[in-house]
């Protein structure tokens, strides 16, 4: 019984990460044609994303208080369910309106899911944690990987001779969060029974300095993450001239050796320990991309096999946390998630700021297109200079753990 139940837990968490990524990967082909449907501004648009990363933002902020009050259970289901409802109204809507509600629900959804699935993984996988955390996080990559084909596929395909359209394929794909939903109700969760009296106060919590430096360690690990998405193409493009096809092709090629990363380098952060594996993948995944800019336009790969340095900072820092506060994880992955939030949404800015200050101290004494290559050139390096910084306090929190003899 234990083990049917353990094996529905696997199902819930892995199919979980499936539908999180899904869910907030199908909107890159699906924009284009809301905005031609509705008429909708650049400005628009840009608020509508804005908003609901905001609300995704407030709403990991308590899901780590609803969980201690009401249950992993109850969290799941409140997540899954908002999905799937938010496919409905998504479907259903007609108007900017009625578009931006269903989308902030999504976004609601997704906010739980991301604290509840965490939690999850952090009670279930109680051995071979940081193999299991970057296993369920390899799901993850799996599905943002192939989610824009499925959504460009599916909103393409005809039913009863008319196009499904974004409207059909939102219901479509978000309708998958039904499948753990039902799994869920069936199924025994571990952790709901810690007793108040077990659990660390959260004063406390953040007295903790291994709290704070972990915020700053995955605040760093993700802004240089996800930073490559939004810039690599536009890099390789402005700087080495290369065109999209093969800019894109590089942009793949790093999602590529990301997502095998997450799938097989598991093991090792188990044997080495997991502040050991912060402070070498992140800190290979810096060396890379600077060295790739250093060398020029023939080490271009060099930011795609960057992407297996990077790939395991958050599972790895899951796995930590599972580890360290083990009747805390709902308290710890709340926190760190939320302010990890705010500092990766800074940083994002912070590369744009950096690229146009760099481009008009140049422009004026070299011309424009030197300048905007230079400001290319630092804009790219901080989200190098950001791997490092993860490494460098990731090296700083193992001095911190080992003076405390308290290393995970």
């Amino acid at each position: 019984m234990k083990k049917r139940n353990y094996y529905l837990l696997l199902i819930i968490v892995f199919g979980g990460f499936l539908v999180f990524g899904f869910s907030e990967n199908i909107k890159g082909p699906a924009i284009p044609k809301m905005q031609s449907d509705f008429s909708l501004s650049e400005m628009q648009i840009g608020l509508l994303l804005a908003l609901n990363s905001l609300g995704y933002l407030l709403v990991c902020s308590f899901t780590g208080f609803l969980t201690k009050k009401f249950g992993i259970r109850f969290s799941s289901l409140l997540a899954f369910g908002s999905m799937a409802i938010a496919g409905v109204f998504i479907f259903l809507s007609t108007s900017y309106t009625s578009l931006s509600a269903s989308y902030f629900l999504m976004y609601i959804g997704n906010g739980v899911l991301e604290i509840a699935l965490g939690v999850l993984a952090a009670r279930v996988f109680t051995k071979n944690t940081g193999t299991m955390m970057n296993l369920s996080h390899f799901f993850y990559g799996l599905s943002s990987t192939i989610a824009p084909i499925c959504a460009t596929a599916i909103m393409g395909a005809k039913f009863s001779g008319k196009e499904i359209g974004w409207h059909g394929m939102y219901l479509i794909m978000l309708s998958l969060s039904l499948l753990p939903f039902i799994i869920a109700i069936f199924t025994k969760f571990p952790g709901d029974d810690i007793k108040a009296e077990e659990r660390m106060p959260f004063k406390e919590y953040i007295k903790d300095p291994s709290a704070w430096l972990i915020v700053v360690i995955l605040s760093f690990g993700v802004i240089s993450e996800l930073s490559v998405g939004g810039w690599l193409v536009n890099f390789l493009e402005k700087t080495y001239k290369l065109d999209m096809a093969s800019s894109s092709g590089l942009l793949s090629a790093f999602f590529l050796t990301f997502t095998l990363s997450r799938l097989l380098l598991g093991p090792l952060t188990d044997k080495i320990g997991f502040v050991k594996s912060l402070i070498i993948f992140s800190g290979v995944s810096g060396i890379l991309t600077l060295t790739g800019i250093l060398v020029g336009k023939n080490g271009a790969f060099l930011f795609a096999l960057a992407g297996a340095g990077i790939a395991p900072i958050y599972p790895t820092t899951m796995a930590f946390l599972a580890k360290r506060y083990p009747k805390d994880s709902d308290t710890a992955i709340s926190f760190t998630v939320t302010l990890m939030g705010i500092g990766s949404v800074i940083g994002n800015f912070l590369v744009g700021a950096i690229i146009d200050l760099f481009k008009n101290i140049f422009m004026g004494s070299y011309g424009v297109e030197t300048g905007i290559i230079i400001g290319m050139k630092a804009g790219y390096s901080f989200v190098a200079i950001c791997a490092l910084l993860c490494s460098l306090t990731s090296l700083f929190l193992y001095r911190t753990l080992k003076r405390r003899n308290e290393v995970i």
